[in-house]
C-alpha cells in the first residue's frame, strides 16, 4: 500500500515537472481572458505573437547556449547592433536591396556570437564575464555607428520584414515557425544536437568520447548571435527606424523563457518545446499586463520573481 502511494506521488511530481509550464500558460491565458475580454481575440493574439517573436528568436538561441551549461547576457546588445547596421544599409538613399540589409544584420550577429564563442571556448573566460563584456562592447559600437541618433528613412521592402503579413499571418510569426522547425531538427534529429546535449551533460566525458567540445561551445554562441541578429533586423523593421538603445533588457526575457521552459542552467537537460511555452508565457504576461495598464516597473518586478522561482524549482529538481 505504501509503495503504491509513493509511486503515485512520484508520478504526480513527474507530471508536474513535465507539463507544469503548459498548465501555467493555460492559467495565465484564462486569467487575462477573464480580466480583459479582448485578450483572446484573433487580432490581439496575432499582435501578441508578432511582439513575442523577437523574444522567441532570442529564447531559442539561449536554449542552445544553456544546454551546454553557458549563458549569453549579450543578446540584447547584439539585437541593437544588428538592427542598427541593418538600418544603415536599408536606408532608401543608399539604394541597396532589402536582402543585403538583412544579411548585414545577420552577419553582425554571427560575428559577435563568434567572438563570444572564441573568448569562452578557447580563451577560457567564464561565459557570464565574457558575455557581460560583449554586452557593453556591442552597445558601445552601436552608439558609435549611429552617433546615438535614430536612423529613419528605411526602404519599404525592408519594413515589410517586421510590419508585413501574408494573409492575416504576420511575417515575423512565419519566420519564427521556420526557425523553430529548423532548430528542432538540428537539436533532435542530428548528431550535432546530440553533441550539444552531451557537452552540457558532462564535458569531460564528451571530450574523451571524441567530441570537439570547444567547437560545440563556440558554435552555440554563434547560433545565439545569428538569431539575435535576426531579432534585431525584424525589430528594426517593425519600429521603422534604427535605434541605438534597441534591445535593452531583452536578455532578461530570453533567459526567463528558457528557464521557465525547463532548461537546466547546469546544462545537458532541456527541451525546445518547453522554451516555446516559456516565451509564450512571457509574451502573454507582457500583453496582458499592458492591457490591464500595469506599470512597467511592476512588470520588471514580476519578471524577476518568475526567473528566481524558475531557477529555484530547477535547483530542487537537480538536488533530488
Amino acid at each position: 500500500m505504501e509503495k503504491a502511494i509513493e509511486k503515485r506521488q512520484f508520478n504526480i511530481k513527474e507530471f508536474a515537472a513535465k507539463y507544469g509550464v503548459i498548465i501555467g500558460l493555460i492559467l495565465i491565458m484564462t486569467f487575462f481572458t477573464v480580466m480583459k475580454a479582448k485578450f483572446l481575440t484573433v487580432d490581439n493574439m496575432l499582435n501578441m505573437l508578432r511582439q513575442t517573436s523577437i523574444n522567441g528568436f532570442l529564447a531559442i538561441g539561449m536554449t542552445f547556449v544553456v544546454l551546454t551549461g553557458g549563458i549569453d547576457l549579450s543578446v540584447g546588445s547584439i539585437v541593437g547592433a544588428s538592427g542598427m547596421f541593418a538600418a544603415l544599409v536599408a536606408r532608401t538613399e543608399t539604394g541597396m536591396p532589402w536582402f543585403l540589409a538583412v544579411l548585414t544584420g545577420l552577419t553582425v550577429g554571427l560575428m559577435l556570437g563568434l567572438l563570444n564563442g572564441i573568448i569562452i571556448a578557447y580563451l577560457k573566460v567564464p561565459a557570464f564575464i565574457a558575455t557581460l563584456g560583449m554586452l557593453s562592447i556591442a552597445r558601445g559600437v552601436t552608439f558609435m555607428a549611429s552617433d546615438a541618433k535614430p536612423v529613419p528613412g528605411l526602404s519599404p521592402q525592408f519594413l515589410k520584414m517586421g510590419g508585413g503579413s501574408i494573409g492575416i499571418i504576420p511575417i515575423p510569426i512565419i519566420v519564427l515557425v521556420v526557425v523553430l522547425v529548423v532548430c528542432y531538427i538540428v537539436l533532435y534529429k542530428t548528431r550535432y544536437g546530440r553533441y550539444v546535449f552531451a557537452t552540457g551533460g558532462n564535458p569531460v566525458s564528451a571530450r574523451v568520447s571524441g567530441i570537439n567540445v570547444k567547437m560545440i561551445i563556440c558554435s552555440v554562441y554563434m547560433i545565439s548571435g545569428v538569431l539575435a541578429g535576426l531579432a534585431g533586423v525584424i525589430l528594426t523593421s517593425r519600429v521603422t527606424s534604427g535605434l541605438a538603445a534597441s534591445g535593452e533588457g531583452y536578455e532578461v526575457d530570453a533567459i526567463a523563457a528558457a528557464v521557465i521552459g525547463g532548461n537546466s542552467l547546469a546544462g545537458g537537460r532541456g527541451r525546445l518545446w518547453g522554451t516555446i511555452i516559456g516565451f509564450l508565457i512571457m509574451g502573454a504576461m507582457n500583453n496582458g499586463l499592458d492591457m490591464m495598464a500595469v506599470s512597467s516597473y511592476w512588470q520588471l518586478v514580476i519578471k524577476g520573481i518568475i526567473i528566481i522561482g524558475a531557477v529555484m524549482l530547477d535547483s530542487l529538481n537537480e538536488s533530488k
